[in-house]
């Protein structure tokens, strides 16, 4: 990073017809006499959660040894670019997941809630519910104190919270993870277009036809900015302009993807379900998610984004990948080969989605690192063995640098048993948020596991 005697604020924005564009980290935005240590992307922490619903394939996750000479299996073969910028945890469980005597046996409906919170979920189809606060909501206390949006929540499934989605369960359960408070579930937006709408639009209104005549109007985001754009771009360097053009042109591109959709739905019969504005495949969909994080990010909005890639009973099946039927038979697989398979595709499908993601983080020069060397994200799912709704040996990857706080290239084998609270207590430390204890959780795993030592 360059030091330079004037700087443009980090907060600067462009605005423009109801628009409004945050700017990227630039060597500009940098003041003279400003300690390096402070204005490198390595101090500054972002923190992504994954998760996937119906558990991963037994016997396509676990790799056989432990320490840098593992070998990737099925599912993780996906992140082999990634490799060193890995770690796979296993022997991991979560005891707050499981049934108690008495209780529904819906495991669908107990897991989600459990996986970030720690806390056991009140089994009920009515409207008191209870779980607790998510580590996502914990760590934007400290996190989203300076950012436009103190979190994003995000799926690719519908975010409705009525009804009964698993025996003895409201759906509130299977269709979200974050949970701002014991009784506060946070809903996870699946319209690409509320997101951009929500990092770069000011409107008023949520009257659909309001906003696509206003998005009419103006035509773009970025042709309504266009002279500010110019007048910030006459004041920074060449290598400034490369980074804000770069960074500008993936809006573009993520509008045009939008409004592509959006076409699209348009000529669908009224009998399709999902919102205008969601791309009509899973893969376009993802990426466009993914990507709306990764702008997030870049502008720093917000620093901590919750991602629901599949949600638990997910009956999604995937056809382009060769696999016809729905995604939670195929997870009840009785110990069918052939059903476990499948689902080990599904799975590897998902992580090939997740590898883009960091790969994006990574691409994206931000001090004198990328996005990916701040960021920690964790990809999971709430289940082991998905046959038996086992919240036990749960499959975990990390990913990132979190600051300079996290090395890569392992697998890490815990002891059975160990929490997975534990682990939230140390990924927390590793993002600088201060916290005693979280759900079941009685300390910090082994530091030297989870160190650069």
């Amino acid at each position: 990073m360059i030091i330079t005697k004037k700087a443009i604020p980090r907060r600067t924005v462009l605005r423009g017809l109801g628009a409004a564009v945050g700017l990227p980290l630039l060597n500009s935005m940098v003041p003279a006499m400003t300690a390096l240590a402070q204005t490198a992307a390595g101090t500054l922490r972002r923190f992504t959660t994954v998760y996937v619903g119906n558990g991963a394939a037994v016997g396509y996750f676990t790799p056989e040894v432990a320490g840098t000479g593992y070998a990737l299996t099925p599912i993780l073969e996906p992140l082999a670019p990634l490799r060193d910028r890995v770690l796979v945890l296993t022997g991991i469980d979560n005891p707050p997941a499981l049934a108690l005597e008495g209780e529904p046996r819906g495991g669908h409906g107990r897991i989600p809630s459990a996986f970030m919170s720690g806390t056991h979920a009140n089994p009920t189809v009515g409207a008191d519910f209870r779980a607790g606060k998510t580590i996502d909501q914990i760590a934007a206390d400290h996190l989203g104190q300076n950012t436009q949006l103190r979190t994003l929540e995000l799926s690719l499934d519908s975010p409705e919270f009525g009804g009964t989605c698993d025996t003895g369960f409201a759906c509130v359960y299977t269709n979200t993870l974050a949970w701002r408070g014991p009784t506060s579930p946070l809903p996870m937006q699946n319209n690409p277009r509320l997101v951009f709408e929500r990092l770069f639009g000011e409107g008023g209104t949520t009257d659909p036809a309001v906003r696509l005549a206003r998005w009419r109007q103006r035509a773009s985001i970025l042709d309504s900015v266009r002279e500010k754009v110019a007048g910030v771009t006459r004041t920074i360097d060449g290598e400034d302009r490369a980074t804000l053009d770069e960074y500008l042109g993936a809006i573009r591109d993520v509008e045009r993807r939008i409004q592509l959709a959006e076409e699209q739905s348009a000529r669908e019969v009224p009998e399709v379900l999902q919102p205008a504005g969601v791309p009509d495949t899973f893969e376009a969909h993802a990426k466009l998610m993914f990507d709306l994080q990764v702008l997030a990010f870049q502008a720093d909005l917000t620093r901590v984004t919750t991602f629901m890639l599949a949600r638990e009973l997910s009956g999604r099946a995937y056809p382009e990948i060769g696999v016809s039927e729905g995604f939670h038979a195929i997870s009840h697989h009785g110990n069918n080969p052939e059903k476990i398979a499948d689902q080990a595709k599904i799975n590897a499908y998902h992580t090939t989605m997740v590898a883009y993601f960091l790969e994006r983080l990574r691409s994206i020069p931000e001090g004198d690192g990328t996005l990916l060397d701040s960021a920690l994200v964790l990809y999971a799912s709430g289940m082991g063995n998905s046959n038996e709704h086992d919240p036990r040996n749960l499959p975990l990857v990390l990913a990132g640098g979190a600051g300079g706080q996290l090395k890569g290239g392992r697998h890490v084998r815990y002891p059975a048993g160990t929490r997975l609270t534990n682990l939230h207590m140390t990924l927390l430390a590793k993002l600088g948020v201060p916290i005693e204890s979280i759900g079941d959780s009685t300390g910090h795993l082994d530091v030297d596991l989870l160190s650069e030592a």
